[in-house]
């Protein structure tokens, strides 16, 4: 992953001007990357790059859904399909 450097903040730095670091995501748009003993700990993003994100999530989760879908679909047979009526009839009797 290919990190600004500039964007990165100790920890300890990020305690001291925490207002002032959240005004320029804000402000700029731009990530920030939190550094603790020199390994990146937490990310703070702007709001739009979050939803962008969140709704890449969903768009992957369908295309999950759309290959289960497709692959059940393969062993399909319209022939062996049971009629609601057949079903609610059948649940009735019992």
């Amino acid at each position: 992953m290919l990190v600004d450097t500039n964007k990165m903040i100790p920890i300890t730095l990020l305690q001291k001007e925490l207002t002032k670091r959240i005004r320029e995501v804000a402000d700029n748009g731009e990530t920030l990357y939190i550094l603790k003993n020199n390994e990146m700990e937490a990310v703070i993003l702007p709001p739009q790059e979050y939803e962008y994100l969140q709704h890449l999530g969903e768009l992957f989760e369908y295309f999950e859904i759309d290959a289960l879908v497709k692959s059940r679909m393969k062993n399909y047979d319209p022939s062996k399909n049971i009629s609601w009526e057949e079903v609610r009839n059948d649940t009735l009797s019992d």
